[in-house]
């Protein structure tokens, strides 16, 4: 379990200075994310997105590691190479044996839930020993506030606009994480900045193990979202507080859950964000609901695979 006294020891790896907007989710996803490689030498790498392109203006960095950019699809690909080269160093000698180099890649929904999808996926299915960040904020936000995949049903955005025939994103969004758990691949967790303990150990499970590893962390965009900076965190509480963002993780075919036992009403959620106002405007409480239904309905799906894999958990105890 993270701890808190030891975390404030280790180096920073992101950099203060960076221009990316006060409040932003990612900065603080990334930070999180890499405090819990502790001294363990890290490579990063990082879509083209908000990320990229506001912690790295020639010529300045704010990376205290080495860092490669790539297009906006192909992060997933470009560490897969990376990690391994290291391989084929490590076996022709140019590199000790017994040294250890953890790679992390980091992309925004947009870069991972859709274009970046099948670099990832390819990545995944090789088995290439890599850590994958995605950091959810929910729209394409660097290119002009967008929908992806991960935009919520009923959400504002510029190509999911509000009037009298549309109010929002007509589609639900894509659940990343449980499609990376079909990879069958060691670890896979949703996380969230607002949870840090939470976000952290995940991570430490992540980069520890040996193969691939996802962790989709919730990273509120105060731009994107409409809300002021200063709430990010709180906002992010809520995504988990109401069930909107269930933390869960998969850990060698294991679902675990957690699942609080009162639940917040979404709307308490989706009234603090100026991208759902639209939604609690009169004649719009059926829409409302349809989205709660929709949350309640994911939450009996995670909690079927929990006591699912329970279940052949005790199973092949009990026959072994």
């Amino acid at each position: 379990m993270a701890n808190i006294k030891d975390l404030t020891q280790i180096d920073e790896r992101l950099e203060a200075g960076h221009r990316l907007c006060p409040g932003c989710g990612a900065s603080i996803a990334v930070r999180q994310v890499l405090m819990a490689a502790g001294d363990t030498p890290v490579v990063t790498g990082c879509a083209t997105g908000c990320l990229e392109v506001s912690t790295t203006l020639f010529p300045y960095t704010a990376w205290n590691t080495p860092f490669i950019h790539n297009a906006f699809e192909n992060a997933a690909s470009t560490m897969s190479g990376v990690e391994a080269a290291y391989k084929a160093m490590k076996r022709s000698g140019q590199i000790p044996q017994d040294k250890e180099i953890k790679f992390i890649t980091f992309g925004g929904d947009g870069g991972t839930y859709d274009i970046g999808l099948q670099a990832l996926s390819g990545a995944m299915e090789r088995g290439h020993d890599m850590v994958y960040v995605c950091y959810d904020n929910g729209a394409y936000m660097n290119t002009g506030i967008e929908r992806s995949g991960a935009t919520p049903f009923g959400a504002w955005t510029t190509t999911s606009e509000v009037g009298e025939v549309l109010h929002g994103k007509v589609q639900r969004s894509k659940d990343l994480t449980s499609i990376m758990a079909a990879h069958h691949i060691p670890y896979v967790a949703q996380a969230s900045v607002s949870h840090w303990q939470d976000l952290v150990t995940k991570a430490e499970k992540a980069i520890r193990y040996e193969g691939p590893a996802f962790l989709n962390i919730l990273a509120p965009c105060p731009r994107g979202w409409r809300h002021p900076s200063q709430s990010t965190i709180s906002i992010a509480k809520l995504g988990v507080d109401t069930n909107y963002w269930p933390l869960f993780e998969v850990d060698h075919g294991v679902w675990t859950l957690k699942d609080p036992k009162r639940p917040k009403p979404l709307d308490e959620f989706l009234k603090a964000q100026g991208r759902f106002k639209h939604l609690f405007k009169p004649g719009m409480e059926e829409v409302r609901q349809e989205m709660q239904a929709m949350v309640d309905e994911q939450m009996e799906y995670l909690r079927n695979r929990v006591l699912g894999s329970q279940y052949l958990v005790k199973k092949e105890t009990q026959e072994s």
